[in-house]
């Protein structure tokens, strides 16, 4: 049942208590809905490079988040599976939509004075093609894929790296994922951790990896977003 927000208040250093400016996002289970385009991808590339059988995707999709070479290492997989999955996510980008709700968000952090960046498991070209395709890259200042940047989630890398592009401190900083490794992410970079529910993450991991709060729309985010100072 939606209950609205949760956070994980109770104590006078709370990640909530310093006033937010700057977001970071995850991509997929977040912004998008890319999960049955994501399936199909992968079931095409794993025909075309291990042959019959089942295409493991439950197994994938506990390592969402991560960069596709790092997960393909962890299910010994061949890296080979990485051509034709990326060329397949291409073709089938069309197909992937926004989840409802998020665009006005996203308009409304930017009217509220707040910087934005995306921070994906996905390579930041395909990322960046895929937000354009959708209309709404602008609504960002950064869009940063783990391509670009040292060591993937749940390495810390990516989030610090948009909080430098965006010139911002950790307890500037909230970021919403829907994977294990984005909490993990965020933790790492001093940033306040909020888990996105309405995705295909499994809820009890995603709450158990100790998130400072839990939405189940993309509206719920706003409550934690007041207006920056001197916006407005």
């Amino acid at each position: 049942m939606n209950t609205g927000p949760v956070a994980n208040f109770g104590t006078q250093d709370s990640a909530f208590l310093h006033p937010k400016s700057v977001v970071v996002f995850d991509l997929d289970g977040v912004i998008v809905d890319s999960f049955p385009v994501m399936r199909e991808a992968f079931s095409i590339a794993y025909a075309e490079v291990v042959g019959d059988g089942e295409a493991p995707f439950e197994e994938y999709e506990r390592h969402l988040g991560r960069y596709f070479p790092d997960i393909m290492k962890i299910m010994g997989l061949p890296l080979a599976m990485e051509t034709p999955f990326v060329r397949e996510s291409y073709r089938l980008a069309g197909r992937v939509p926004l989840f409802d709700g998020v665009t006005p968000v996203l308009e409304e952090l930017r009217e509220r004075g707040f910087r934005t960046a995306i921070a994906t498991g996905k390579a930041g070209d395909r990322a960046r093609h895929l937000l354009d395709k959708l209309g709404v890259i602008h609504l960002f200042d950064h869009v940063i894929g783990s391509d670009e940047v040292a060591n993937a989630k749940p390495a810390p890398d990516i989030v610090l790296h948009a909080l430098d592009l965006l010139g911002a401190r950790p307890e500037d900083a909230l970021m919403l994922g829907d994977a294990v490794t984005d909490i993990a992410a965020a933790r790492g970079a001093g940033v306040t951790a909020v888990a996105a529910l309405w995705g295909e993450s499994d809820t009890a991991d995603l709450l158990g990896s100790g998130p400072d709060a839990a939405l189940h729309h993309p509206a719920e985010l706003l409550a934690f977003c007041p207006a920056v100072a001197g916006v407005g």
